[in-house]
């Protein structure tokens, strides 16, 4: 079984424009995220997917690799979809799970990855994964750079909305509520499928591409995480982050 991780990245952020390359403890957030994510123990390969020469050049002169994909691609999905055929008609293999991991997520950890990868290789069923955490404060269950994630009782995705939802009149700290963590994986021949899906409804007015694949009947499994993370989608995420990997562990590996 070949297993590739693929982080979308590109500089053309709406909220905070050339942020792949912004840095953190001297290293772009790029940077950050792919040499955490190659840590991974179930990865085969991975790549950056990017429109950008200045990101393509940055990975390469770390060692990385990278593969230069269009501009046009509306949706994160639809650019490792593009990555992926370069890839696969480059390397002459056909790779049995994608992963996307998205480059604006430097804290992730490579055992994120794996435990989203597990259930897919342990469960013939399961098609595709996603992951969570729980919303920890009432500023993030507002905030709408934080999507939010409702599961049924089989831990499968029913909506995932820059609402606050659950009801906020009922936010106390005995009601679990989730907050979406940006990494995706999905079996080949689903990938396929997802070609081959248009854009939805709920898609379009979100900006979230599982919402594609649920408005389309598609089960999606949800995994939780304990990882303490954080997606940088503005400059105030940004500092955050910073501050909280001052004393990442896993950063020293590779800095």
């Amino acid at each position: 079984m070949k297993i590739i991780g693929i982080i979308p990245a590109r500089m053309a952020s709406s909220r905070f424009p050339g942020k792949p390359l912004a840095k953190i403890h001297g290293i772009p957030m790029i940077g950050h995220c792919y040499k955490r994510t190659a840590m991974s123990d179930l990865l085969d390969e991975c790549y950056v997917a990017t429109p950008d020469q200045e990101i393509y050049e940055y990975i390469e002169s770390i060692n990385g690799e990278a593969v230069m994909t269009s501009h046009s691609h509306e949706m994160c999905n639809e650019r490792v979809v593009e990555a992926l055929h370069i890839i696969e008609n480059k390397t002459q293999t056909q790779f049995d799970i994608i992963v996307n991991i998205q480059g604006d997520l430097p804290m992730v950890f490579p055992e994120m990855v794996d435990e989203l990868i597990k259930p897919i290789i342990q469960d013939k069923s399961i098609q595709t994964t996603t992951m969570m955490d729980k919303v920890k404060t009432l500023e993030e269950f507002l905030d709408p750079n934080r999507v939010k994630v409702v599961i049924d009782l089989n831990k499968n995705a029913v909506l995932l909305t820059r609402e606050p939802v659950p009801s906020r009149h009922k936010f106390n700290s005995d009601y679990n509520k989730y907050k979406h963590v940006a990494i995706r994986a999905y079996k080949r021949n689903l990938f396929s499928e997802i070609e081959n899906l248009s854009m939805s409804p709920m898609e379009e007015i979100e900006g979230i591409d599982d919402l594609r694949l649920i408005e389309n009947g598609i089960k999606i499994r949800v995994v939780f995480t304990e990882k303490i993370t954080e997606t940088v989608d503005t400059l105030d995420d940004l500092n955050k982050v910073i501050e909280m990997m001052k004393n990442d562990e896993l950063m020293k590996i590779y800095i």
